[in-house]
């Protein structure tokens, strides 16, 4: 190998790295030890050949190559590839190659324990891990287990020959070519199971795939779907999650008392062995085998394309609707994130809560996916808005060449068939027919929402801020219709306490009534300065999810922030049949000084906390003591504002009945903002009501009542319009 050559074209790699639109994201890299290593790799595309070098590099700072399948070095890829310290799997001396280098500390090491590349991500046959290549089943390889032992066993046999006198250790030292005893490292090799996982998979015609074409006459199958494929990757943009486990350290082997039995009485010269001992180190480099590719394939970073195509796999009919297929992978993505599995791997986007998927899609999870799905066939629309699924293409066997480009759903749902655990959880969800399935998710939610609260609560609740733990607890009040839900959101700095007073009168109707609690509430000011406009935001979607499994349409209104929160997601949900803001603000000048800051006061404090680690609080006196905090986080005034400047963009875009509600001598928000909000939404159905109150939060206190009847009113004709 040529370090030089080596070191400049990895200049080249990482200019190429830099150009390419991947983001490629570290995991475990703590897991990486000292010594020599041989890193065991997944391998999907001929990227990880190159790419993956440069990434190990940068964290090693030692040179990384890697053993490459004989047919990347044909034509003139093969300088390249030898350039890049790639390796061909035929080369006569890898073997003395590989074992050299690692007894020598000079190169770390990359193998593919599957041989080739895995296009169709299929590794399991009746519970073991078989590889499907083009020419049928074969078991992985255990060559990288086989080296690691074999350099093991040539490191303890050097320095035990050469304690006394090198010329005791000359024959192998001259068989490895290495000069002297003093270039054999003391440490012993490790082999490392790293797992790469890609997302999204797609495959489609590119700048590359169009220069290929015409460049080179009658370009093979094989080219073009490689190209397709990974030069979509490169161009268009691919979440790569390199997941590095738990070493799997190679000494400890060779301290059971069979194997030190045999050595013991055994010469070893070169690669020959007595069948004694052949026997021993070809069973535990199968024990060894099985353990990285068990370890490998238990790190798959599991994202939302592995939901929602196993769930099409496992769907029994022959139709599902778009919202029973989002049911489905909402309440397993929230089942998923929520276990205390060792060794969870999940894609960042599942970790966060998954109420945009019923709303406006806006990270396109579900979007991509369908729209994919069209455009292979395996889903088509039907006259009635469902979806037809054709099963005859999901379960078509895989081309081993065309797999990626042919039936990338089935490729996807192949990719998490080796985690027993995720496909336990996904078989019982999948099972679940549509309304128990209904039922479980809004029963599955409001545990989640509470549970959160409860650790939420004693990690920060037992500050002043608060009297009672009760105040804080989300409630759901069971009514004895299905037409009409309501969520009713709580104001800024309260609890859902704040607002039962209302739920109580409206669930004597008969309505089904869901208080959420906004991150940061119901414990203390303190955890509230951790939290976000975004999380205010997705509690919200979530309660929404909940209550539109309950009943057929959704009411959201809120107080004050809260009914910003209710018009937001009001702007965004398809199932929506009103919107109730109560006291709502615009603009966060629209607040009292009482309540938030002046701007020049604010001004001077964002300059402040630029420059100190301080979380600065904003002392008030508050509307209603009892379930409000009496202190005010700079951090959640900050988002504040920015949750009405979001909230002011999409006001034009609420477009269903609304009803606006305002007290005429409101101490806390600007009358005017209540009117205003009134004439900016989109809504043809709207209503605008103006109360003598001198308070705020007006749905509690001397007169409620006439609130409480007036958003009563207004449901009835929302229940009206349902139900004609």
């Amino acid at each position: 190998m040529n370090r030089s050559a080596y070191l400049t074209t990895g200049l080249a790699i990482k200019a190429l790295a830099n150009m390419t639109k991947a983001d490629v994201v570290i995991h475990g890299r703590e897991n990486i030890p000292n010594g020599p290593i041989i890193f065991v790799i997944n391998h999907f595309t001929r990227l990880e050949t190159v790419l993956l070098p440069y990434h190990i590099y940068k964290l090693t700072n030692l040179p990384v190559w890697s053993l490459a399948h004989s047919s990347l070095f044909q034509g003139g890829l093969g300088t390249f590839f030898d350039m890049v310290g790639a390796i061909s799997t035929t080369d006569p001396k890898r073997d003395e190659l590989i074992v050299r280098s690692l007894l020598t500390g000079e190169a770390n090491w990359i193998i593919f324990p599957e041989g080739s590349m895995v296009k169709t991500k299929e590794i399991m046959h009746r519970g073991k891990y078989m590889v499907n290549s083009p020419k049928g089943l074969r078991k992985p390889h255990t060559g990288a287990a086989s080296l690691a032992l074999r350099t093991e066993l040539f490191r303890r046999y050097l320095l035990h020959k050469g304690a006394g006198s090198q010329d005791g250790a000359r024959s192998m030292l001259d068989f490895l070519n290495i000069e002297t005893l003093d270039q054999v490292g003391e440490a012993s090799t490790s082999i490392v199971p790293v797992n790469l996982t890609y997302y999204p998979i797609r495959a489609k015609e590119n700048v590359l795939s169009n220069l290929a074409a015409k460049l080179v006459k009658d370009i093979p199958e094989r080219m073009v779907e490689e190209i397709m494929t990974e030069g979509t990757m490169l161009l268009s943009g691919v979440d790569i999650s390199v997941r590095f486990g738990e070493p799997i350290a190679i000494a400890p082997y060779f301290e059971r008392e069979k194997i030190k039995r045999v050595l013991g009485k055994q010469e070893v010269s070169g690669f020959l062995m007595s069948p004694e001992l052949k026997d021993i180190m070809m069973k535990l480099g199968e024990d060894i085998m099985q353990q990285y590719m068990a370890d490998i394939y238990s790190m798959t970073t599991v994202n939302h394309e592995h939901l929602f195509a196993s769930f099409l796999r496992m769907h029994p009919w022959k139709k599902i609707c778009e919202t029973e297929l989002k049911e489905r992978v909402f309440l397993a993505a929230n089942k998923i994130s929520d276990m205390d599995q060792e060794n969870l791997c999940l894609h960042k986007s599942l970790l966060k809560p998954q109420g945009h998927l019923f709303t406006d899609d806006r990270y396109k999870k579900f979007h991509n996916f369908l729209q994919l799905a069209l455009d292979k066939g395996i889903l088509k629309r039907s006259d009635d808005g469902c979806l037809l699924l054709d099963r005859s293409l999901l379960s078509t066997p895989v081309n081993f060449h065309r797999g990626r480009i042919d039936n990338p759903i089935e490729v996807m749902a192949n990719e998490v068939e080796p985690l027993a655990w995720i496909r336990k959880v996904l078989i019982s969800i999948a099972l679940q027919p549509r309304p128990i399935l209904r039922l479980y998710l809004a029963k599955y939610l409001h545990k989640q929402e509470k549970r959160r609260y409860e650790k939420d609560y004693e990690a920060y609740g037992y500050g002043d801020d608060l009297e009672r733990k009760s105040f804080g607890k989300p409630f759901l009040l069971p009514g004895y219709r299905r037409k009409i839900g309501v969520v009713l959101v709580h104001s800024y700095l309260a609890a859902p306490e704040e607002v039962k007073s209302l739920a109580h009168h409206l669930w004597q109707s008969g309505v089904w009534i869901y208080a959420p609690r906004l991150p940061g509430h119901g414990t203390s000011s303190k955890d509230l300065a951790r939290h976000t406009q975004e999380e205010w935001l997705e509690a919200v979607e979530n309660a929404y999810v909940m209550m539109s499994s309950i009943c057929e349409k959704v009411v959201l209104a809120g107080v004050s922030i809260g009914a910003s929160l209710a018009l937001d997601v009001a702007s965004r949900a398809p199932n929506v049949a009103g919107v109730i803001a109560i006291c709502p603000p615009l603009k966060l000048q629209d607040y009292s000084h009482n309540f938030m800051p002046a701007i020049d006061v604010w001004n001077r404090v964002v300059k402040k906390i630029r420059r100190t680690d301080s979380d600065p609080f904003f002392e008030f006196v508050a509307d209603n003591p009892h379930v409000n905090y009496r202190r005010n986080p700079f951090a959640g005034i900050r988002e504040v504002g920015r949750l009405l400047e979001s909230v002011e963009g999409r006001l034009s875009k609420v477009e269903v009945p609304a009803l606006i509600i305002q007290a005429d001598n409101d101490p806390i928000v600007n009358v005017k903002s209540g009117r205003k909000v009134f004439q900016r939404i989109g809504s043809k159905d709207k209503q605008y009501s103006l109360f003598n109150f001198d308070r705020h939060v007006i749905i509690n206190g001397d007169g409620a009542g006439r609130v409480h009847r007036n958003i009563s009113n207004f449901i009835k004709h929302l229940l009206t319009k349902v139900t004609s």
